[in-house]
């Protein structure tokens, strides 16, 4: 057929003797001219431009849109291009049915299509340059598009040709569009004049883009990249080279940060507050308050859900539309000819297959593009949401009364609920919110298309979703509360690990690993049965979902059989069972949209509780008298001005003022009192004052000292006087500066109206030591070394890893009290403030420091200060130095004065002081051995030296990318990130058993191939019955067939999913069992070197958020992979058997879509890190911040804590953010290429005409396709993260055990031995482990039976070395311990350490009963337990408790004092009747008095038994019957005191003469 632009069938085509316009091909050809001339003039200058563009200076403005009507412009042309589309498909199809080929008919249509691409690609260009003045081009081209589209639109008209004709209408809309397009560009000259005006308008681009720390562009790129969120891209790309790091996600833009947000919703929320503010029984309501500052963006997003989901429907039409043209085209075959000048009307038009198809693959385009961005608008506006509520939340934690918190009206846990868990709540039901109103629509347009299709057998089928649809909520409601069940088990599991693994050396000393890893096990027994009805659920809910569309197809196909006389067709069956898939989703969704909403209420009520609760006052009496002090200082007039030097320590400058000698106090004179109470009454909001008449004044420039007994109010004074007491009556008067000083002008420097102040329990902030010290104050270096040496923390520091630098805190290396509390003490020393308050700073020192800290830090550091000090304290010895002092007694003031006024006034009182003073300084006796800090540092030491070993177990993924690097091998490394750990996931998926592994991939395989039978036997059905004749008989005879065995099928398939769905679940359960199970029992059997040299924390990572990965998140994530890999696998499979030419189109697809994947997993899993580590911080700084109020309040730091608090949510919320991007990023790819797949399957299958029912089969998979592909991947990507946590306990499960085998058979051994209790040491060597020195080296020594032996040494010399042998807990690798005659290394372990006894250094407590702690394995009778106690002095304190042997022992046995506790270890060592015991520095943290008893105890219940005691301090061993004295691991002296002490060169006799 030879082709004419205007054809040559017909003479008069070039006839222009009517007129020239009359002639429809010349009109034609006009239109060719605009688009002709845009092209000759831009595309030289896109050329140039992109050529010069590699100049241009890369900044963000790149992305910088700043012309008017942009996003109209950007709409517009989308528009035009898919008109522009529909033109050229009219003319070809017109085209088809002429005699020749018609070019005129669809070539301008093309060329339109270019030039309107390039239009779009040029303004761009333009745009991000800057070249205004070019746009003319575009202006000229809009003007002159129009006029040609309007001649042809006037010539339609003038020839008549009817409204319903598609041409007519194609060309009438262009009309408008070309004139929209002029309006936008006239609109762009107006605002910018750039042309025709003087002086065009300067315009500078938004904060966000001049700062090159902001990455995320979304809301700044423009509207194509804003869908196809191109920008990721490169971001996307890059993680491939190197992991994305905080740096790499830049800052969040202003718009989004916490801040921004906050603002928005506090003044939306003080709006609510003022509605309800005359109304006293009203609450504000949170909810409106949401919808006032986030209402625009959720309307926005519910709009594109809506057009989404109208867009949803055009599958089942167009596939519906495709198989029935189809079936027309089969049965009538023949053309028709027409005239020259036909037009097409709609109607003819939308019967073409081809058009059906593209147009089918633009819809599906559209509907994903408008998903995506539904759920981007709200994930955005959810995040913003909680950005705002996290700092409303902060905010009213920094006002939030003390008494709330001690008084347990709001616990730190609530808190920590608020913030983890109900913001989230909030969160996550913005993100389903446009479903709840999306959802109803959705149905009854699925519903409405059904009955057009199927009339009342669809009512049927929609009837069984509807009626089942409450069954899933059922499902869902139950899943809640199995997980609610979960979570209290595992919180009570974790207590129990955690009780474990913090007294592992006792359990082990005493064998009683076995009763409380028993204990462990019930409750992970009671675990996993919640476990599994939380699995029974899920995997109901899993059937349900799958099962309901197949219930509702077999209902109403069988309906529909039965009662209609004409049979079902191809196009009918197809179209019906895509809507049935669409109807599906939102039911399945509802039960959870439904849950969320409930959650989110309960939610909101929390949040309105703990908005409304009591606020602390305002102090205004530390804020209000700002003004008089400064005036003040001005009076003043013996002041020079004098720049003040910041350099120096200000006690410098202080001398170079001439001082007058130190003026004795006058406490009446108001200038010289710095803080005074008058008349009283404070109370911790119970109404009850806790403090009553209090009158005290404090004297500037001095130390005060408050004294008094345990619980008497000194602490709660210095609260009232800050300010976080309840004042009932009564002022406190804040003086800040005394006039007659001095030192007024350097005074001016400190921050007035902040306190120093150190809480007695000491508040760490999780940041390095030097960040806890300087506390936000400028780092001055002298000054900073000297309150360091003051609190003699340098040796600590010299101990840490890093330094000074070392992080400490929860989240840091755990440092001892003593350690703690000295770097509170350092920091209140080290702010620059004028007043110190100091509570107990001496409590949990030893005698040493606190003499140091006394004198260095408070004596010289303070007073040559001339600061304000007011000291709590029990240690009346440094009562002397203090200027002023407060006794106070049961919540009033005792007496005040100075030391001298109490001597004098109230002798009794003083007396009773000196007889306390003279007991603590018998206490003083100076300790030789280790004192107890050097026993911290100890501990310390212990701590920090193994660190090496702990890295090496964290991570041994990060150890093999290390290697890699140092090759410089960048390939290998880049493979290494995207290889899936198919190892790990093996092992995980063995360790469920290899029967529930074969059964799993068995019956998903079945399943899935009978699926697929189901929708074939459907296509055939259908084309079979099209094709059999009229014949009744045959006919009904087949319909019965058909419809038994689809029944058949559809039965097999429901079971089928049930049976899939348990078996997932059920091997996810077992792998977890087993898994925790080898985990539990490998660490308890573990050598105590482990836990020595790992932290707790990583063990407890294991227990914790890795067990719960396993136990909860694999196996659904498991399931969800497995069924849409199958479920895309057999859709390719049916595509492809119905057109084999499919396959061919499908290899560029395929890498395509490996790319995708590949980049997507190294980028997903980089981000979900980025998220997980960038939570935690923000969850911590909210505890600590609420665990540490007074001293933030105090110090008045809350501005910079609240910025900090910003900070930590704004880069929690990018990573977020960007997370949620990449998501968007994937699903849009993903579903562009499922779009494409349609549209090949859709041309390949019209074109290679295979059977009408294959034909909708194909179709009907190809669409299924576009919803699975992208779930491939995310679970692909979630799989791979989770599979770390199987990695990590898997590198635990390969650790030694120790060996509890002896060679010796349990029964062997004599029911009571040891019976004498004596003990041959025999050449012993024992090292820690076999790769480390020996600890002990060739120690002989013999103990008789019954004897009491003293070992000492200095630290280290190896004393508890030894004490550790006795129990085999070190590696005794020569020589051998012989104890009544059995070598103890051949006893099997339990057997050995459950016949001895020991008393460790720390006291270890359990939390349970009294009984409990004693006597574990209940083996003991009541009377036998209260003589223990007896023995230990503890009786009566027992029987005084509730309960009595069952009284409660909290965690760690917090409820009892040190020295109690360590009394309570003493009577379990003689619940045991052991004929030894071993005391290793068993009286190291008990005071005197205790310690007496102890040694008493020893010496008479312990009568016939022999006892070895690891001395602390050497008087206790000095009635002891023999003495070895220890040095590096050998023995030096050995023999009894008397003999030791009488040598005076002996090195126990210079102990000994050091402790005296």
């Amino acid at each position: 057929m030879k082709a004419a632009f205007c054809g040559n069938d017909n003479a008069s085509a070039y006839d222009i003797s009517a007129g020239v316009l009359k002639n429809v091909c010349f009109v034609d050809a006009l239109n060719l001219v605009p688009h002709v001339f845009l092209l000759f003039i831009t595309f030289p200058i896109l050329f140039i431009g992109w050529g010069s563009q590699s100049s241009k200076v890369q900044i963000h403005h790149n992305t910088w849109l700043h012309f008017p009507g942009h996003n109209l412009r950007w709409i517009l042309t989308f528009t035009l291009l898919f008109v522009h589309v529909c033109e050229i498909a009219e003319g070809i199809v017109s085209d088809a049915n002429m005699k020749s080929r018609h070019l005129h008919l669809f070539l301008p249509a093309m060329m339109g299509f270019v030039a309107a691409t390039t239009a779009i690609v040029y303004y761009h260009n333009i745009e991000t340059s800057n070249f205004p003045k070019l746009l003319l081009a575009l202006f000229l081209y809009w003007i002159m598009a129009f006029v040609t589209k309007t001649i042809k639109l006037v010539r339609y008209c003038e020839d008549g040709v009817p409204f319903s004709q598609l041409r007519f209408c194609i060309t009438g809309i262009m009309v408008i569009l070309y004139g929209l397009l002029m309006a936008v560009e006239i609109n762009v000259i107006r605002v910018r004049r750039y042309v025709f005006f003087m002086n065009p308008q300067k315009v500078k681009p938004p904060e966000d883009l001049q700062d090159l720390g902001v990455r995320f562009l979304q809301p700044f790129v423009n509207l194509l990249s804003k869908a196809t969120y191109w920008w990721m891209n490169t971001l996307i790309i890059s993680a491939h080279k190197k992991p994305i790091d905080l740096k790499a996600i830049g800052k969040l833009p202003i718009a989004m940060r916490a801040l921004t947000n906050y603002v928005c919703l506090k003044e939306a929320y003080e709006e609510q507050k003022k509605k309800v503010a005359n109304q006293p029984n009203k609450i504000p309501s949170i909810w409106l308050a949401m919808y006032r500052a986030f209402g625009r963006p959720i309307l926005l997003s519910s709009t594109f859900r809506y057009l989404a989901d109208l867009l949803g429907f055009a599958g089942p039409l167009c596939i519906s539309g495709i198989v029935e043209s189809f079936q027309n085209d089969t049965n009538t075959t023949g053309k028709s000819n027409e005239t020259s000048t036909s037009y097409l009307s709609s109607q003819d038009f939308l019967k073409n297959a081809y058009v059906l198809a593209v147009l089918l693959f633009l819809a599906l385009i559209l509907q994903r593009t408008f998903l995506q961005a539904s759920y981007y608008v709200t994930i955005e506006t959810g995040i913003n949401l909680r950005g705002a509520l996290l700092a409303m939340i902060y905010n009213k934690i920094l006002r939030l009364s003390t008494s709330n918190l001690s008084m347990g009206e709001m616990t730190l846990g609530q808190i920590n609920n608020l913030v983890a868990i109900e913001t989230n709540q909030l969160m996550w039901f913005l993100f389903l919110c446009p479903n709840l109103w999306a959802m109803p629509v959705q149905i009854i347009m699925g519903v409405i298309l059904l009955y057009n299709l199927l009339r009342v057998s669809a009512l049927v089928g929609a009837a069984v979703i509807v009626l089942l649809a409450p069954i899933q909520y059922f499902i869902a409601t139950k899943l809640a509360e199995a997980q609610k069940s979960t979570l209290d088990y595992s919180t009570e599991r974790l207590k129990k690990t955690n009780e474990i693994l913090k007294g592992i050396k006792l359990l082990k000393l005493y064998a009683w690993e076995h009763i409380f890893c028993t204990s462990v096990e019930e409750t992970r027994t009671k675990e996993l049965i919640s476990l599994k009805t939380f699995a029974l659920y899920t995997s109901l809910s899993i059937f349900m979902n799958a099962a309901i569309p197949i219930a509702a197809v077999l209902a109403t196909f069988v309906t529909y059989e039965y009662q209609n006389e004409a049979t079902l067709q191809p196009y009918q069956a197809f179209a019906s069972l895509s809507l049935f898939h669409i109807l599906v989703t939102p039911l399945f969704l509802l039960s959870t949209v439904v849950r969320f909403a409930v959650k989110a209420v309960i939610s909101v009520q929390k949040l309105n509780e703990f908005l409304i609760s009591d606020e602390i006052g305002d102090d205004s009496w530390r804020s209000a008298e700002s003004s008089v002090t400064y005036e003040s200082c001005k009076k003043h007039t013996g002041l020079h001005t004098k720049a003040i030097n910041r350099k120096q320590p200000l006690r410098h400058q202080l001398d170079s003022y001439e001082q007058p000698p130190r003026r004795q106090p006058r406490p009446f004179e108001t200038d010289d009192i710095a803080i005074k109470v008058t008349n009283g009454y404070f109370s911790w909001g119970s109404g009850l004052a806790t403090l009553s008449n209090i009158n005290i004044r404090i004297p500037t420039g001095q130390m005060t000292m408050i004294v008094g007994q345990v619980g008497c109010g000194k602490s709660s004074l210095l609260l009232a006087i800050l300010g976080e007491m309840q004042t009932l009556e009564g002022k406190v008067h804040w003086n800040n500066i005394n006039e007659t000083d001095p030192s007024c002008e350097a005074t001016r420097s400190r921050n007035r109206y902040s306190v120093a102040y150190a809480a007695q329990k000491p508040w760490l902030l999780n940041a390095t030591v030097e960040e806890n010290i300087i506390f936000g104050s400028p780092f001055n270096k002298q000054r900073y070394k000297a309150v360091t040496d003051a609190c003699s923390l340098q040796p600590d520091i010299d101990l840490l890893p890093f330094g000074d630098q070392t992080e400490i805190g929860e989240r840091g290396i755990n440092l001892s009290g003593g350690q703690r509390q000295r770097i509170c003490v350092a920091r209140a020393l080290y702010q620059n403030t004028n007043i110190i308050v100091l509570d107990d700073p001496f409590s949990a020192l030893d005698i040493h420091l606190s003499d140091h800290l006394m004198q260095e830090g408070i004596l010289k550091f303070l007073q040559e200060d001339k600061r304000t000090l007011i000291l709590v304290t029990h240690k009346l010895q440094y009562l002397p130095h203090a200027d002023w002092i407060i006794a106070m007694k049961d919540g009033y003031v005792l007496r005040e004065g100075t030391l001298k006024d109490i001597q004098t006034k109230d002798v009794e009182l003083y007396e009773h002081w000196k007889t306390l003073m003279n007991r603590q300084d018998q206490e003083l006796e100076k300790d030789m051995e280790t004192d107890q800090t050097t026993l911290e540092r100890k501990t310390l030491r212990r701590a920090m030296y193994p660190r090496e070993s702990k890295a090496q177990l964290e991570d041994e993924d990060e150890e093999e990318e290390e290697e890699e690097d140092d090759d410089d091998n960048m390939s290998t490394v880049m493979r290494l990130r995207t290889k899936m750990p198919w190892r790990t996931c093996w092992r995980y998926l063995t360790s469920g058993g290899f029967f529930l592994l074969f059964l799993m991939i068995f019956s998903k395989l079945l399943k899935h191939s009978v699926i697929v039978a189901i929708d074939y036997w459907l296509a055939r059905w259908t084309s079979m019955e099209n094709k059999t004749g009229d014949s009744t008989d045959l006919n009904r005879e087949s319909k019965s067939y058909h419809v038994a065995v689809f029944s058949m099928l559809c039965g097999a398939g429901i079971v089928l999913c049930l049976v899939t769905s348990l078996t997932v679940e059920w091997m996810g359960l077992t792998a977890a069992k087993n898994l925790h199970h080898n985990l539990l029992n490998k660490i308890i059997l573990g050598p105590i070197r482990f836990f020595d040299t790992t932290p707790l924390g990583l063990i407890l990572n294991r227990f914790s958020a890795d067990t719960n990965i396993i136990d909860q998140h694999i196996p659904p994530t498991l399931e969800s992979l497995t069924r849409s890999t199958l479920l895309c696998l057999s859709a390719i499979g049916m595509i492809s058997y119905a057109t084999p030419w499919f396959l061919v189109a499908l290899v560029p697809l395929g890498i395509a879509f490996y790319f995708i994947q590949k980049y997507f997993r190294v980028a997903s899993k980089d981000l979900q890190e980025l998220d997980d580590s960038t939570q935690l911080p923000l969850l911590c700084h909210f505890s600590e911040t609420a665990e540490g109020l007074t001293t933030i309040r105090a110090f008045r730091h809350e501005a910079r804590f609240k910025q900090h608090m910003l900070e930590l949510t704004d880069t929690n919320n990018i990573a977020y953010l960007f997370l949620s991007a990449a998501n968007r990023w994937l699903e849009v790819r993903t579903d562009y290429l499922g779009a494409c797949i349609v549209l090949t399957a859709a041309v390949t299958s019209i074109t290679y005409r295979s059977d009408s029912g294959l034909l909708g089969l194909g179709l009907l998979y190809a669409l299924t396709i576009t919803n699975y592909l992208n779930w491939v991947v995310r679970n692909l990507a979630d799989l791979e993260v989770q599979m770390g946590a199987v990695k990590k306990v898997n590198s635990f499960l390969t650790m030694e055990s120790e060996n509890y085998e002896g060679t010796m058979d349990p029964s062997q051994v004599p029911k009571d031995w040891p019976q004498e209790g004596e003990i041959k040491i025999e050449d012993l060597c024992v090292r820690y482990e076999n790769n480390l020195k020996p600890v002990l080296k060739h120690v002989k020594a013999y103990i008789k039976p019954g004897q009491k032996v003293g070992i000492c040494g200095r630290t280290g010399s190896g004393k508890s070395s030894l004490s550790l042998a006795f129990f085999r807990m070190v590696d005794i690798f020569d020589g051998k311990i012989v104890i009544d005659g059995i070598d103890i290394c051949k006893l099997p372990l339990h057997t050995l350490r459950s016949r001895l006894s020991i008393i460790l250094q720390d006291p270890i407590l359990f939390s349970g009963s009294i009984r409990f702690n004693l006597d574990p394995e209940c083996k003991c009778t009541d009377d036998r337990l209260w003589e223990a106690l007896e023995i230990a002095q503890l009786k009566n304190m027992v029987k005084s408790l509730p309960g009595g042997l069952d009284a409660v022992v909290t965690e760690g046995g917090e409820n009892f004092s040190v020295g109690q506790r360590q009394l309570f270890c003493l009577a379990r060592a003689f619940v045991r009747k052991s004929s030894i015991l071993i005391m290793d520095e068993a009286t190291a943290s008990i005071d005197m008095a205790t310690e007496n008893i102890l040694q008493k105890v020893v010496m008479t219940a312990f009568v016939d038994r022999t006892v070895v005691t690891i001395a602390h301090r050497v008087h206790t061993i000095l009635t002891a019957d023999l003495v070895i004295v220890m040095k590096r691991g050998n023995i030096l002296e050995n023999d009894t005191p008397e003999n030791l002490l009488s040598r005076e060169d002996g090195i126990f006799a210079s102990f000994v003469r050091a402790d005296m």
